[in-house]
């Protein structure tokens, strides 16, 4: 029983050890474990809190995944803010301590994190102003994929090749985004088609505009377009302006089923899609010496 008692006390003594001091308030080894545990307690509680915000919000009508994600993380940055300073009070943490901390930071900043702290700045920006949202097709320097995920430090990009590619936020801040879907999702692709000179044009047109009530994934409203777009050199060149909310992410595959139709139904109607076409011409001096290499071959 004794010895008992005295592992108690011993490990009270360590517990209770002072480790450092910072303003007015002495850093034992129990308050520090103590904060970590009730950090990583609150990160993790917050998270599921997020999650369970998202899920809701997505639930109700005209909410988006974008506006959800926004929502929820906002609110977590938030409790989390809020908790920390709540777990450092329960801890008997002088919050005029925190001034010495902010100084510290400050250091740490001019020394090189100013990197971090843009980009966390940016990352606050990005989910109040909302440039970008999660569920959006972007486009940002070389970079082309759908936003899968907002953090404080980098925003997560999937590629269509299903390649994750980590952009630290202020790339977003800094450089020009492409977002195909900031509003929504709808996006007007065109696809060229040329055809041979020998082929009506109003009968081009009715096949393509065919094409177009065809396929599932070209809209109605707005409607598709034809346009004679000019006399190649070869070809009768036209556009096909289409509509699509479906394929927003997918352009190519978009294109080459729209390819495929329009292929099969000019060959139903026996129009052709010329190989290009060049003219040939002869100067007259070329001849003459062409043929009097001839006769000399014969002399």
């Amino acid at each position: 029983m004794e010895m008992i008692q005295s592992f108690f006390s011993k490990l009270g003594d360590y517990l209770n050890m002072t480790l450092f001091v910072l303003g007015k308030t002495q850093f034992t080894l129990w308050s520090v474990v103590y904060i970590l545990i009730m950090v990583s307690l609150l990160f993790f509680l917050t998270d599921k809190f997020k999650s369970w915000i998202v899920q809701g919000l997505q639930k109700k009508k005209n909410i988006g995944i974008g506006i959800s994600e926004a929502t929820g993380s906002i609110i977590r940055y938030v409790i989390i803010f809020v908790g920390f300073l709540m777990i450092l009070q329960s801890a008997g943490v002088d919050l005029s301590a925190i001034t010495v901390l902010a100084g510290a930071l400050g250091i740490g900043v001019g020394f090189g994190l100013q990197n971090i702290t843009s980009n966390f700045v940016s990352g606050i920006i990005i989910l109040f102003e909302r440039p970008i949202k999660v569920g959006d097709r972007i486009q940002v320097n070389e970079v082309l994929g759908n936003v899968v995920n907002i953090s404080p430090r980098a925003t997560t990009v999937v590629t269509n090749e299903n390649i994750s590619i980590i952009v630290p936020n202020s790339e977003f801040i800094s450089s020009t985004v492409i977002n195909w879907s900031h509003t929504d999702r709808l996006v007007r692709r065109s696809i060229p088609v040329g055809v041979s000179y020998g082929a009506d044009p109003e009968i081009v047109r009715d096949v393509l505009m065919a094409v177009a009530a065809e396929h599932p994934g070209i809209l109605k409203s707005p409607e598709p377009q034809v346009l004679l777009d000019e006399f190649g050199d070869s070809a009768l060149n036209f556009l096909l302006r289409v509509w699509t909310d479906t394929y927003t992410d997918r352009p190519l595959v978009f294109r080459s089923e729209i390819n495929y139709m329009i292929f099969k139904k000019l060959k139903e109607q026996g129009i052709e899609i010329p190989f290009p076409q060049r003219d040939l011409h002869l100067r007259s001096g070329f001849t003459q010496e062409k043929e009097k290499g001839i006769e000399g071959q014969h002399a």
